[in-house]
């Protein structure tokens, strides 16, 4: 008996009101009207995908439980109920799928976020580049790095495909809606993204990638690989 092909739409939210050198984090605000364009555009992008690979769209999309997320699998639901008539998308929210913490440093920019270590004398100077460093991790209470980040968000993709595969059934396209951040080094944690190649790459807003676990045919754990979408590249630094 064949066994139920699962792909993984990592998806990132839409354009949102982000405020000025604050780390996105844990950020409460909501889309843009950009973002809400996006969002709704998002629906026929993944609608046409499935098409084009021969698969059915999961009627839940998973997301993350901050206002962005959850917005953006909305209205990316509603375009998706719209198109598809006899179907009923709806939408799951789940903490694990947030972005990187920063903890008490919740909702502060960079330079207070600096000034608050500063003040702690039990506290080293931040490092250079800390906000995009995969394993640093703030000494704040309940902060994260990026990598604790990507790993809990791994752990409910690779844990959703789990029970979409061995529930049988059509082959299916499941999306979760999540943060750049966090969507990149979950596809490390997995080990369909090098570590060495994140500096070079983000995600558009509303992009996506499409990822599949392939077996092993000696019997091994198998691993995972992007089959489709696309990251989005970083400019090369000026030297």
């Amino acid at each position: 008996m064949s066994t139920r092909r699962v792909v993984v739409a990592l998806v990132r939210h839409g354009d949102y009101q982000q405020p000025d050198k604050v780390p996105s984090a844990q950020l409460p605000h909501p889309l843009t009207e950009r973002g809400v364009e996006q969002a709704q555009a998002l629906g026929h992008q993944l609608h046409d995908e499935c098409r084009g690979l021969g698969l059915m769209l999961d009627p839940v999309l998973d997301c993350s439980i901050l206002l962005r997320a959850s917005q953006t699998a909305t209205l990316a639901a509603t375009t998706l109920n719209e198109l598809e008539k006899d179907l009923h998308f709806s939408i799951a929210e789940f903490a694990e799928l947030g972005e990187r913490s920063v903890g008490a440093g919740a909702n502060l920019t960079v330079d207070e976020i600096a000034a608050a270590v500063r003040a702690d004398p039990r506290l080293p100077s931040l490092p250079d580049g800390w906000k995009s460093h995969p394993r640093y991790r703030l000494p704040l209470p309940g902060s994260e790095s990026l990598m604790m980040a990507g790993a809990r968000v791994a752990a409910h993709v690779a844990g959703r495909a789990h029970e979409l595969r061995t529930a049988g059934g059509d082959d299916v396209l499941k999306v979760v809606v999540g943060h750049g951040g966090s969507l990149r080094h979950a596809a490390v944690c997995l080990g369909a993204l090098d570590l060495d190649d994140v500096p070079g790459l983000s995600m558009y807003h509303c992009g996506y990638v499409f990822i599949e676990h392939v077996a092993d045919p000696r019997g091994g754990p198998g691993r995972w690989k992007k089959i489709g979408g696309q990251w989005k590249i970083r400019p090369a630094a000026k030297t």
